[in-house]
Order: structure tokens, then C-alpha cells, then sequence
């Protein structure tokens, strides 16, 4: 497995970082104009724009297929959203995923943001969700395994009675998309592969009110909650280093 796994230079890492933080800036831009009324076209174009002024690319346009530079799930899509003309309505709750690249290293964040005033069910949602989301960075120390990660995620979504998706998984990223490792957010301590220093992957939990199953609309992207009840999704990229785990898309 580890001869499968392109471990990254210092010099690398930096060079993700530089991508990484175009996305940053893109999730910051969006957080300041996601309110009642804008569009997640209209959010699709800022982003656009945000990788222009950085001279960076959006990745996922013809991405196997992908026709748009953000994925945006509103409310019961957990992942992998088209963009649309339909206004956000006060109350949703709708997660960006976007991927740039940047002289051939790629940075992927998604986040997840309230639409106005959100119920305290999907405030709780979002905020258990990020919170899992640090509490698998924080096990993303060399000689630690995927399933340390993993199961800190599961444990603290299921604490609280949350489903963890595992049809979508975390991933290994460089120069490609989904490298390895690819793993899911639920798992066992211990378990796994050993993280070494130069590892760089997503940590990404995808949280359901529900059901963790899924289903995929008739576009062969959309995924839904099987129950049709919210989901909520914060990702990082975080590099395995010698002095603990790095966050490249840090906003």
C-alpha cells in the first residue's frame, strides 16, 4: 500500500499550501455573501473569479464529466450539489465544495454555511459536524493509523446521534484529485494505515440528521440522505508533518 502512496517534499507541501489558501480565500469571500436571496450560481461565479484574480484554475470543471467549479449542496444533499438559479431561502443550510489548481497542486475545501437564521437542530448539525472535522486533524500525527482519524469522527457524530457517511470517502491529493489513501470516516482505533511524514489527504465528515445511507438523483452526482434529513460536510487538507498535522486550506 505505501509504494502506492506519493509522499510529499517540503518544498511540495508548500506548493499545496499556495492552492490551498486560493480555496481559503474562496470560503471566505463566500461566507461574507451567503444570505436569503443570493444564488449558488451566482456563488459558482464568485469563486470563478476569486481563482482568476489568483491565476489559479477551478479543477473540477470537466472533472470527469463535472460541468461546474463548486459543488453545492443545500440542506438534505449531502455532496456533489449542481449549482442553480434557485434563490437560498432563510433557514437552509448549504455546503461549497470547491478544488483549484495552482502550478499543478491542487487545495479542496467544503464548508458548511447557515443561510440567515438557521434552526438549533441544523446549528447543532453544522457544529458537531466541525467539530468532528478537528478531532480527526488532531489524530493526524506520524505513527498514527487511518483508523485513529476515523474513529474519533464516528465516536463524537454518534455520541450525539448522528449518522457518518460511508459511501464518500477522504482522500489522498497532490498534483491528482483522489489519491491515496482513501478511507472512510468511521473506523477502529489502531486499525489502518501508519501515517508517515509527506502524507497529504482531505479529512472531510459528512454528518446526516438521520440514516447515514444515500441516494444519487437521476444526474449520477447529487447525493441525497436516504431519509431526506439534513447533512452538513467540513473539509480540510492536511499534510502528515514531523511537528504534527498541517491544515493547507486553513481559512
Amino acid at each position: 500500500m505505501y509504494n502506492m502512496i506519493e509522499l510529499k517534499s517540503k518544498r511540495d507541501i508548500e506548493a499545496m499550501r499556495r492552492a490551498g489558501q486560493v480555496v481559503a480565500e474562496c470560503h471566505r469571500r463566500i461566507a461574507r455573501m451567503i444570505r436569503p436571496g443570493v444564488t449558488t450560481m451566482e456563488i459558482n461565479r464568485l469563486v470563478e473569479e476569486v481563482m482568476a484574480e489568483h491565476d489559479a484554475r477551478p479543477y473540477q470543471i470537466g472533472y470527469r464529466g463535472y460541468p461546474y467549479a463548486t459543488c453545492a449542496s443545500v440542506n438534505d444533499v449531502i455532496a456533489h450539489g449542481f449549482p442553480s438559479d434557485e434563490p437560498l431561502k432563510e433557514g437552509d443550510i448549504v455546503t461549497i465544495d470547491t478544488v483549484a489548481e495552482l502550478d499543478g497542486w491542487l487545495g479542496d475545501s467544503a464548508w458548511t454555511y447557515a443561510v440567515g437564521r438557521v434552526s438549533p437542530e441544523a446549528e447543532r448539525l453544522m457544529r458537531v459536524t466541525r467539530e468532528c472535522l478537528e478531532l480527526g486533524i488532531a489524530q493526524a500525527k506520524v505513527g498514527n493509523r487511518l483508523g485513529d482519524i476515523a474513529h474519533a469522527i464516528q465516536t463524537h457524530a454518534e455520541s450525539h446521534g448522528y449518522g457518518v457517511v460511508r459511501d464518500l470517502l477522504a482522500h489522498g491529493i497532490g498534483r491528482n484529485l483522489h489519491e491515496e489513501p482513501s478511507f472512510i470516516h468511521a473506523g477502529k482505533p489502531g486499525k489502518g494505515l501508519r501515517l508517515k511524514e509527506g502524507m497529504v489527504f482531505t479529512i472531510e465528515p459528512m454528518l446526516t440528521e438521520g440514516t447515514h445511507y444515500m441516494t444519487i438523483d437521476e444526474d449520477g452526482w447529487t447525493a441525497r440522505t436516504l431519509d431526506g434529513k439534513l447533512a452538513a460536510q467540513y473539509e480540510h487538507v492536511v499534510a502528515i508533518t514531523a511537528d504534527g498535522p498541517e491544515i493547507l486550506t486553513l481559512q
